[in-house]
Parts: C-alpha cells; sequence; structure tokens
C-alpha cells in the first residue's frame, strides 16, 4: 500500500501552489487511505481487456491494473482534484519498481480535423509557448506566484495520420528551481475517433520519461475504437466537427496544464480562432487538471 499511495501522490493537483501535505487533516488522511483501498480493491487486473465509454476497447497488458470511473473519482477528489467529467479510470503499475501513473479520459470534442499537422513547425510551437509563458509571468508575479520558464519539448509533438495518434510533452520548471531540479510532467498521448479523442496522460518524473514511456506508448497503440466510432466512420454531413485542429490542441493543454493563460493569446493567434478556443482551453472538466511535484516519497500520512 505504501508503493501504491507513492504512486498516486503524483496526481494530486490542485493545489499547486500550496504544502498539500500541511493542509490535510485526519479526515482527509482516512479519505485517502480509503480511497487507495477501494480502487485497489476495484482494479481490474491484467490481462484483460478494458472497455472505455462505449468507445473503444484497451487491451490491458499483464504488468497493469486499471481503476474504473467510479473508484478513480472518488482517489482523485482524495488527492485534492475537482471532479472530471471526462475521466474513464486510471492505470496503475502493479510492481513497486514503477512509480508512474496513467489517467484515461475521453473528450466529446467532435470529430478533430488533422489537417494542420501535416504543416506544422514544432521549432514554432515552442517559441510560441515560451512568448506566451513571458507575458504570463507578468501576472503570475503580481498575483505572488513564482515565474515559469520552458525548457524545451520533452517530446516534441509527433503525429501519425495512418493512426490518428499524437504524442507531445513540454518541460517546464519555476524560475528559481536550481539546476538539479526535477519536476514532475506530463507525457500527453491521444488517439483521435469520430467524435472526439482518448487521452493517456502519463504522470512521472521528468528523468523518468525515456523509461516510462514505454508503458503509455503500449496502451496508446491497444485502443481500438469500435465500429462506428472509428476516426475513419465520420459522416461530414451528420457528425460534429470541432473548431479547431491539433495544433490549437497542443496550445489549449500546455495553457491549462502549465497555467500559461497567455499562451492562448500569442500562440492560437496563429492556429484557430482565439475566443473560441479560450472556451474550450479554460472550460471546466475539458482538459486534465494540474499535476504537481511528488511530495514525500514514503506517501500521505506515512513516518
Amino acid at each position: 500500500m505504501r508503493a501504491l499511495l507513492s504512486r498516486l501522490t503524483l496526481a494530486a493537483s490542485a493545489l499547486f501552489f500550496l504544502p498539500w501535505a500541511h493542509a490535510q487533516n485526519a479526515d482527509a488522511r482516512k479519505e485517502i487511505e480509503a480511497a487507495s483501498q477501494a480502487a485497489l480493491s476495484a482494479a481490474q487486473q491484467g490481462p484483460a481487456e478494458v472497455k472505455l465509454g462505449g468507445q473503444a476497447v484497451l487491451k490491458l497488458p499483464d504488468n497493469m491494473m486499471f481503476v474504473p470511473r467510479l473508484q478513480a473519482d472518488r482517489l482523485m477528489a482524495a488527492y485534492g482534484n475537482g471532479k472530471d467529467p471526462s475521466l474513464l479510470g486510471v492505470v496503475l503499475p502493479k510492481g513497486d519498481e514503477d512509480d508512474w501513473l496513467i489517467t484515461v479520459n475521453f473528450e466529446k470534442t467532435g470529430y478533430i480535423k488533422d489537417d494542420d499537422a501535416r504543416n506544422w513547425n514544432v521549432g514554432e510551437l515552442l517559441d510560441s509557448l515560451r512568448e506566451g509563458t513571458k507575458q504570463s509571468n507578468v501576472e503570475r508575479v503580481k498575483r505572488g506566484f513564482p515565474e515559469l520558464l520552458i525548457d524545451g519539448w520533452v517530446e516534441a509533438p509527433k503525429y501519425d495520420s495512418k493512426t490518428q495518434r499524437l504524442v507531445w510533452s513540454v518541460a517546464a520548471k519555476h524560475k528559481d528551481d536550481g539546476a538539479q531540479s526535477d519536476p514532475t510532467v506530463n507525457y500527453n498521448t491521444y488517439a483521435l475517433g469520430r467524435e472526439g479523442y482518448i487521452t493517456l496522460d502519463l504522470i512521472t518524473q521528468q528523468s523518468q520519461v525515456p523509461k516510462d514511456k514505454g508503458a503509455v506508448l503500449a496502451l496508446l497503440n491497444n485502443i481500438d475504437y469500435v465500429e462506428g466510432k472509428r476516426y475513419a466512420d465520420f459522416n461530414s454531413s451528420t457528425d460534429k466537427v470541432a473548431e479547431y485542429g491539433l495544433a490549437a490542441l497542443v496550445a489549449g493543454v500546455a495553457a491549462k496544464k502549465l497555467g500559461l493563460f497567455a499562451v492562448i493569446g500569442a500562440f492560437l493567434l496563429k492556429f484557430a480562432k482565439v475566443g473560441l478556443i479560450a472556451v474550450a482551453a479554460l472550460g471546466g472538466g475539458i482538459w486534465s487538471r494540474l499535476r504537481r511535484k511528488k511530495a514525500d516519497p514514503a506517501g500521505p500520512g506515512q513516518q
């Protein structure tokens, strides 16, 4: 249980700028322990086929477990996350040698056109994110928050038009962090479908991405949309089409996860309708919550 709690601490996100461990009272610690035990008891053990909200089937390997929506909701709430209606579940490793967590969501945005991915310039995307960060830091300082710096891509955006799979991750840190800091990152993967997209969001330490990303990439390759929900099943005469493309999707998620609200203005002017994307990027429950750096490695309430 100690190892499980240590992994789940990665998902504590809502108190991003506060030492959350200091804010926990006895009742909160009891709920964390109860929610963790409930998640472990309800987890579907691999190998197994997991149904994802009537949209797809995920083939779970034998070294992982899947926590279903009800218990995953309770678990994320216990760790300070707001309720996310798009959450389908959480994947955890069985072995204590691994220290990561993967959230599984379905975002019903409508069909996302992937035309812009053919011509996007990842260097330009990164420059725009950095410029947006500089602008947002002015407001962050006024509000007493530390400035953020964009180090670069952990994984530059890559899109496979044959399988409609997207992968990307950006490295960010506080300006005052030392050179030896090892921040928690979100390694983001997407599988596009007819009505939206499934996200598998790996949460781990930046130094562990080369080792841990194989787990989420294996899951990404093991997602099969059911007949009628596949990207190729799109019907232009009847289906809803999202008002933005893949480049704007990357920018919107980055803005939400990093708290870079000014990124939307600096970045999306080049790729989408700013007003529409601002609503999509900042609207309640659409994007995954911010994840904070892992706290006490012994887990909450452990001595």
